[in-house]
C-alpha cells in the first residue's frame, strides 16, 4: 500500500523521509538536493559552519531543486542565531534544532513564516514545543548516531509522545536502515515520517571521504559505541583510537579553543575539528559519528536508489493501520 505524504505546515512531501542533518560539511547541498528531488525533506547540516557559508550553501541548493531544502542547527552552538537568521535570509524552507531547548526560536519562526521542527526525546519536551508553536516533532532515540538526548530505544520512547502529539506531525529518528522499519513505525507506531541520517552516509551523493565510507562499511556491531562531547550529551561514534583514547580518559584538548563554537563547552577537545578530520579522511584522530544500526549496512547507493529501496520495502508491507505485517 502507498505510503501517504508528509506535510509540515505549508510544505508537502510526497515520500515521508526526513534525512538527517549532519554536521560537520557531511550533509551538504550536494546530499540535500537530491534528497528533495526524490521527494523528501533534504537538510543542510548547519552547526559550526560560518554563517556566509551555510547562507551560500542553502541558496544554492534552493537553486538546484524546488523540492523542500531544511537546516539542521545545534541549540548549543554559540552563533546559533546568527545562523537561523542567515538560513532565512537565504530563503530556508524549514528549521529544525535539537541539542538544547530555545524558546525563542518559535518567535523568529512566527515572524518570518519558517516552520520549525524541533527534536526531542520526552513527552514533555514534545507537548513544549507544540504549545510554543512547533510545526512538527522529531522523536529521535539512543539508537541515533551523534548526541543523544536519551539512553532509551526508540520503540519504548515513541509511543508516550505519540500519546501527547495530536495536532501537528510527529516523526520518529534513531536506527531506521531500511523500509521495513519506516513502514513498522509508521503503520505500527502511529509515526507520521521518519528521519535517517546514517544510510545517507553510504550514498554517492554524500559529499565525504572514501575513508570515512569505508569506515561504515568495515563497522562491526561493537565497533559502535557512547564516547563524551564538549557539548555536553553523550555521543554515539565510531570506536576508532581517537574515542577509545577519550573513553580511557584521555585530555585531548588544546591550550587554546580554536574554534569558540559552543555556547558551553569542557574543552577536553575541539568537536569541530575532530568532526572535519574525520570528514577529510582522517578516521584514526577524527570524530566519526554513526547510528548504532550502521553496522546493518553494506554497501554505496546512489539517493535515488535509497529512495527507491525504502519505497518498495515500506510500501511492501505498509497496512495502513491494519498492523505491521513483517516481511516474508
Amino acid at each position: 500500500m502507498k505510503l501517504p505524504s508528509l506535510n509540515i505546515a505549508k510544505f508537502t512531501a510526497a515520500f515521508p523521509l526526513i534525512q538527517g542533518g549532519m554536521s560537520i560539511r557531511v550533509s551538504t547541498s550536494a546530499l540535500a538536493v537530491p534528497v528533495a528531488e526524490c521527494g523528501g525533506i533534504g537538510v543542510i547540516g548547519g552547526s559550526g559552519l560560518p554563517p556566509e557559508e551555510l547562507h551560500a550553501d542553502i541558496k544554492k541548493a534552493k537553486a538546484a531543486t524546488k523540492g523542500i531544502v531544511a537546516v539542521n542547527i545545534m541549540y548549543a552552538m554559540k552563533d546559533f542565531y546568527q545562523l537561523v537568521m542567515s538560513s532565512i535570509d537565504a530563503g530556508i524552507d524549514m528549521i529544525i534544532t535539537g541539542a538544547g531547548f530555545s524558546r525563542d526560536i518559535f518567535k523568529i519562526g512566527r515572524d518570518s513564516n519558517t516552520p520549525i521542527v524541533m527534536i526531542v526525546s520526552s513527552p514533555t519536551l514534545a507537548k513544549l514545543a507544540e504549545k510554543l508553536g512547533a510545526s512538527a516533532v522529531i522523536v529521535e532515540a539512543k539508537e541515533a548516531g551523534g548526541h543523544l538526548g536519551t539512553d532509551k530505544p526508540l520503540r519504548e520512547i515513541f509511543p508516550p509522545i505519540r500519546d501527547v502529539i495530536k495536532n501537528i506531525p510527529l516523526i520518529a529518528a534513531g536506527g531506521i536502515t531500511n523500509g521495513y522499519e519506516m513502514a513498522e513505525m509508521m503503520d505500527k507506531y502511529g509515526a507520521d515520517g521518519v528521519q535517517i541520517a546514517s544510510r545517507f552516509v553510504l550514498s554517492k551523493e554524500c559529499d565525504i571521504s572514501d575513508a570515512y565510507k569505508e569506515a561504515y562499511l568495515n563497522a562491526r556491531k561493537e565497533d559502535i559505541v557512547l564516547t563524551s562531547s564538549p557539548v555536553g550529551m553523550p555521543g554515539r561514534a565510531l570506536n576508532n583510537p581517537f574515542v577509545q583514547a577519550i573513553n580511557s580518559g584521555v585530555d585531548m584538548a588544546t591550550k587554546k579553543c580554536p574554534q569558540l563554537c559552543l555556547k558551553k563547552c569542557d574543552h577536553h577537545y575541539c568537536i569541530n575539528e575532530r568532526l572535519m578530520m574525520a570528514r577529510n579522511g582522517n578516521t584514526s584522530d577524527g570524530l566519526i559519528f554513526s547510528g548504532e544500526n550502521t553496522y546493518k549496512m553494506k554497501n554505496i547507493l546512489s539517493v535515488a536508489e535509497i529512495f527507491k529501496q525504502f519505497k518498495t520495502q515500506a510500501e511492501s508491507v505498509y497496512q495502513e493501520g491494519r498492523g505491521f505485517c513483517p516481511a516474508t
